[in-house]
């Protein structure tokens, strides 16, 4: 576990952020009574928190205040039926005018940092804040304070009376303004000394698909948190964040019995079968059979009653189960039982913190205890870069361990034939099982062929096996001992061609 701040633990109360993944990340809450500040980018969902952090506050019954210098409450509102809440209840202040040609001389009702001062303009936000004796507070933004007050000492002179008047009311309060630029004293990071902690939203560009949203805790005095970057969205509902696996604590499940793929032969070539809380990666080019098999070890463990994930990157859902059916597995029946979810997933559409928070939710409320990944190079598309998938992959499959769910990933490797083929990303030794398959030419005919090359919780053949798919079933053959090279991608056939499997004679 990661802890950033003071060593020790605060012995203050923490309040809610109105955000469970946020809460999570900051261990129970934000410490009350004090002055905070979110940053971030335009469009990167800072009004929602604060929207979501107010709600917070009015579902326990406290009164809570909102303090607009940019937006109208026409658009708070706007944006909060986009949510489908009601803003009823919150105390919403208004620090913003109507349109000029609308504004009659004599109506003082709100304030335009142009035409009137600093220091009146915030007179009349601290009058409001004590008249509504709210217990949360949010001022959005610093940016209209930023102009008003024209040099960098006066604007830090008043952002100083603004903790102390919120502290003196035992107030929490949220502070909300864009990213640093670096123009002007707006570069001048002196507010960032005197808030009591920071929570930096960030929006990053991809080259193809949504922008991926993450935050990251900069400070929080006195009271831990957990470091690094965590992604979120912002959907239907607020900002829905994901920690990282790492930031959890996570308590191992207790072991259990092996899961076998329902084929002899194929159970056989692993010695028995996978082990609970162990990872497999299943490899090989392009059409090898590499999804067949993962599909046979989730339709044999949904059979068995066994909750079983199968998130597909590459493959349609209507191809996925008419070629399953092709293969005698009939998974739309598992589906409606409810013991195999399958799930296509859009990697420009996804953030790796996302995803992994669908595994972590059906780990904790499905007792999940298949997984199928297909393919990484799906998941792959998804990362910034291969040292990230590394290290998502290597919390999540540390967490999958403990909690005793049989892991089953896919990669496609590059090439079809030969000795030139190359995986996307080496995670051969994340994984505790490998499988390799292969093609390789005999008699005319294009053949695959199965091996296991390592297993770290138990003895497994050292054989090449021939694999064939289909029609109907499929098949693990007599080991390929009149060949040599297979594996190498230049095979040196050594026997008899009928030794080789047949369509029609061939054993399960």
């Amino acid at each position: 576990m990661e802890n950033s701040g003071n060593n020790g633990f605060s012995l203050e109360q923490k309040v809610s952020t109105g955000i469970e993944g946020l809460d999570c990340i900051l261990e129970g809450g934000l410490p009350e009574q004090h002055l905070y500040l979110i940053e971030g980018d335009p469009g990167s969902g800072k009004t929602t928190m604060a929207l979501q952090f107010l709600l917070e506050a009015h579902r326990g019954g406290n009164p809570a205040l909102y303090v607009t210098l940019s937006e109208s409450v026409h658009e708070l509102n706007a944006i909060a039926q986009s949510h489908g809440w009601s803003l009823d209840g919150l105390n919403l202040f208004e620090v913003m005018p109507p349109p000029e040609s609308l504004m009659p001389e004599d109506q003082y009702t709100v304030f335009h940092p142009s035409d009137i001062e600093l220091g009146t303009t915030l007179r009349n936000i601290l009058e409001q804040v004590d008249k509504v004796r709210p217990t949360r507070v949010v001022f959005d933004s610093l940016s209209e304070i930023r102009l008003l007050a024209r040099d960098s000492s006066r604007y830090r002179r008043q952002i100083l009376g603004l903790k102390q008047f919120f502290a003196s009311r035992q107030c929490t309060a949220l502070l909300l303004d864009d990213r640093p630029r670096s123009i002007g004293f707006g570069t001048d990071t002196t507010v960032h000394s005197i808030v009591h902690g920071i929570i930096h939203l960030e929006r990053m560009p991809r080259e193809y698909g949504v922008k991926r949203r993450r935050l990251e805790i900069v400070k929080l005095r006195g009271s831990k948190f957990h470091d690094g970057y965590h992604d979120y969205d912002i959907a239907t509902g607020g900002l829905v964040v994901h920690p990282r696996l790492a930031a959890i604590n996570h308590q191992p499940s207790e072991p259990a019995e092996g899961s076998v793929s329902g084929l002899e032969r194929l159970d056989e070539l692993l010695g028995g079968g996978l082990d609970r809380g162990t990872s497999t990666l299943i490899a090989g080019p392009a059409g090898s059979g590499k999804s067949s098999i993962s599909l046979q070890y989730a339709a044999a463990a949904a059979a068995r009653g066994e909750f079983v994930c199968f998130f597909t990157f590459d493959e349609g859902l209507n191809t996925l189960y008419r070629r399953s059916a092709g293969l005698g597995l009939d998974l739309e029946k598992h589906v409606k039982g409810g013991n195999l979810s399958i799930q296509q997933l859009e990697p420009a559409e996804l953030s790796p913190g996302n995803f992994i928070d669908h595994i972590r939710y059906a780990v904790a409320h499905r007792n999940l205890r298949v997984l199928v990944i297909d393919s990484l190079n799906g998941f792959l598309n998804a990362m910034p870069g291969e040292q990230l998938l590394v290290t998502q992959l290597h919390e999540l499959l540390s967490f999958l361990n403990q909690r005793g769910v049989v892991t089953i990933l896919v990669m496609a490797e590059h090439g079809i034939l030969g000795s030139s083929m190359e995986s996307p990303a080496d995670v051969s030794y994340l994984a505790d099982t490998v499988i390799l398959l292969r093609f390789f030419e005999a008699g005319g005919k294009v053949r695959k062929a199965i091996s296991v090359m390592k297993k770290r919780s138990g003895q497994h053949e050292d054989t090449v096996r021939e694999l064939k798919i289909g029609p109907g079933r499929i098949v693990v053959g007599e080991p390929l001992s009149q060949f040599q090279g297979i594996l190498s991608g230049n095979p040196v056939f050594l026997g008899d061609p009928a030794a080789l499997m047949d369509a029609d004679h061939a054993k399960v």
